[in-house]
């Protein structure tokens, strides 16, 4: 009988069977034994889809969004007025935890429901851009090191140890200004190359990445920063600013929703794979101003915004390889 080897040019690896694959995932279309129950399977393709969480407590729009799909935090935010409120998502349902010492919105926020920050916003005229910055440790906000420039619709990237935070809108207009953060005081380092508003950024402190935007009009452009500098990389297919998206590295990435010209939200989910930008399966929900967590462009949760009104929906994304038993039939 003929080896699989001597047919498919290749070992079968061995595997538990309890792994994880992320989207795209270099083992699609491979074939493995499974360790665990004595069978050879083989790695289907990937494909995502969106189905419905459980709702916020307060609808909202221009808050900030941390963590994971199974563990968020919702920061502040705006309805009608500006809001203290916090709400923690355990993967099922939305709870109110402790409030932010200063109401803002359009505010980021970066870490996890651990340990987690939210820096910048507004609190209502005339304080529009504000440096004011807030440490969360699991039960309770801190205010700490304010940032060097004050700016709302900002976005950031890391952890509360070692962070970023860049882009936004100052009182002369879009800015491009990139700050760091060592857990006790923020530094200015190197500018990203387009300035601009409510982009959807994030990974850690030495692979972060910028996309999309808003100057005079919703931008395509994708930047990622190496720990010294900014790129500009492969553009989205669709430009959009105020979305919501989860994008933990310069190679892991999705990016949802948002507004696109000549002003429509859209319900377009696009992934990155560190090279170029692929659509996706749709939101079942068009909105901006919303957020968005996740730990990788297969997990993912959309959650608040504008559809309008105020929106209180939560969407989660999830991408799946299926396995299949190889037999001989």
């Amino acid at each position: 009988m003929a080896k699989y080897k001597d047919i498919g040019g290749t070992t079968v690896g061995f595997r538990s069977g309890s792994e994880e694959y992320t989207y795209p995932s270099g083992f699609e279309g491979s074939i493995y034994y499974n360790s665990s129950n004595g069978q050879f399977e083989f790695v289907g393709l990937g494909a995502g889809t969106w189905a419905s969480g459980g709702n916020l407590n307060t609808a909202r729009q221009s808050g900030g969004g941390l963590g994971i799909q199974t563990a968020s935090l919702m920061v502040a935010g705006e309805t009608g007025s500006i809001l203290d409120i916090v709400e923690n998502y355990d993967g099922t349902s939305w709870t109110e935890v402790a409030d932010i010492n200063t109401a803002r919105k359009a505010n980021t926020a970066l870490g996890t429901t651990s340990a987690g920050l939210t820096a910048g916003g507004t609190i209502g005229p005339p304080g529009r851009y504000q440096t004011l910055n807030e440490i969360w440790n699991g039960s309770g906000w801190t205010e700490s090191g304010d940032l060097n420039t004050g700016r709302n619709s900002l976005s950031s990237a890391g952890t509360t140890t070692a962070g970023l935070v860049f882009s936004g809108v100052v009182s002369t207009g879009e800015s491009a200004t990139n700050e760091s953060w060592n857990g006790s005081a923020w530094t200015e380092v190197g500018d990203i190359n387009t300035a601009r508003n409510n982009g959807t950024g994030g990974g850690i402190s030495t692979s972060a990445i910028l996309a999309g935007g808003l100057t005079t009009a919703p931008l395509a452009i994708t930047e990622t920063w190496n720990g010294s500098s900014w790129t500009e990389v492969g553009d989205l297919n669709s430009a959009r600013s105020q979305t919501g998206g989860t994008a933990k590295s310069s190679t892991n990435s999705v990016i949802f929703g948002g507004r696109t010209p000549p002003g429509g939200d859209t319900v377009n989910t696009e992934s990155w794979d560190g090279t170029s930008w692929t659509e996706v399966a749709n939101l079942a929900t068009a909105r901006d101003q919303f957020q968005g967590s996740g730990a990788s462009n297969s997990s993912a949760l959309a959650f608040g915004g504008s559809t309008p009104p105020f929106s209180n929906l939560t969407e989660e994304w999830t991408v799946s390889h299926p396995i299949k038993t190889v037999t001989t039939s």
